[in-house]
């Protein structure tokens, strides 16, 4: 799941999400003039409240969010996630609309008073909370101010020549290490350090053009960034895009086939870059 991909409308579904969660422990109900010492039921032990509004409330919402992290959209019944998702919070507002009119179920006339029991502390906020929660999972995909990013981007690096020494990055276990351009054998007698001068009739190595084939004898895992977003394909030769690479990520690169490169993810995927043309070595 990429958190990166949440925006401000998922982060209010999860802000209301948890409001749901403290007002399921407050009062179902309450009577007025009733004694201090009167313990009301709180919404966890009223089962249409419970069902119908906490744990429908609950369920949307992590609908919601999950189907947003996901790196490609999963339906059910030709429906996706996310769209369940508003579903179940718009039938738990609903629910928690018809339980602030009738709090108790039916059941009037108790306590000290002799009207009916009022809405409890418990019961109006969870209307408010599933209310959010609605609100922000239909108005997200339309206002562009719900649609922006939840976790800003990382700023952009200068651009830097093709097998530059770039700075240390979020996973990128070797800031500071001197570096080789893409393509080059770390190691080598007489090659110089990244950056530096070649000795005295040494000859001085060129990394290999972008999108040129690697000996796969000479590969040596290495660290890389992209450019700009790009998609990274299954190893079976699938079509479809098992995850996206973002710019300010490093990302490892495993093995080399061809003018193609299999890299792993943070969270260990691996799939293959098609194109290469552009990333930035570690």
């Amino acid at each position: 799941m990429n958190i990166r991909s949440l925006t401000r409308g998922d982060g209010v579904v999860i802000g209301a999400a948890v409001l749901l969660f403290i007002a399921s422990f407050l009062d179902l109900y309450s009577y007025d003039g009733a004694p201090d010492s009167v313990d009301f039921p709180n919404l966890w032990e009223s089962g249409p409240v419970l069902m119908g509004v906490v744990l429908a409330g609950i369920i949307g919402a992590a609908l919601v969010v999950v189907a947003r992290g996901l790196p490609q959209p999963r339906k059910v019944a030709g429906l996706d996630l996310g769209q369940f998702g508003a579903a179940f919070a718009i039938f738990a507002a609903w629910s928690a609309l018809g339980n602030i009119f009738d709090p108790a179920g039916g059941l009037d006339n108790l306590g000290s008073s002799s009207d009916g029991p009022d809405a409890g502390m418990g019961l109006i906020l969870a209307l408010i909370a599933t209310l959010l929660m609605a609100a922000a999972a239909l108005a997200t995909p339309l206002l562009p101010a719900l649609k922006a990013a939840l976790v800003p981007a990382p700023s952009p690096a200068a651009p830097q020549p093709y097998g530059a020494q770039p700075p240390g990055g979020y996973g990128y276990p070797g800031a500071g290490a001197p570096q080789q351009p893409y393509g080059a054998q770390p190691g080598q007698p007489g090659q110089p350090a990244f950056g530096g001068q070649p000795q005295p009739g040494q000859p001085q190595p060129q990394a290999p053009q972008q999108g040129q084939a690697q000996p796969a004898g000479d590969f040596s895992p290495f660290w890389f960034a992209v450019p700009v977003p790009r998609p990274l394909f299954a190893e079976d030769g699938s079509p479809t895009p098992i995850a996206e690479l973002a710019p300010g990520t490093w990302y490892l690169a495993v093995e080399q086939r061809g003018a193609n490169l299999v890299a792993q993810t943070q969270d260990g995927r691996r799939g293959v870059l098609q194109d290469t043309s552009g990333i930035q070595r570690g």
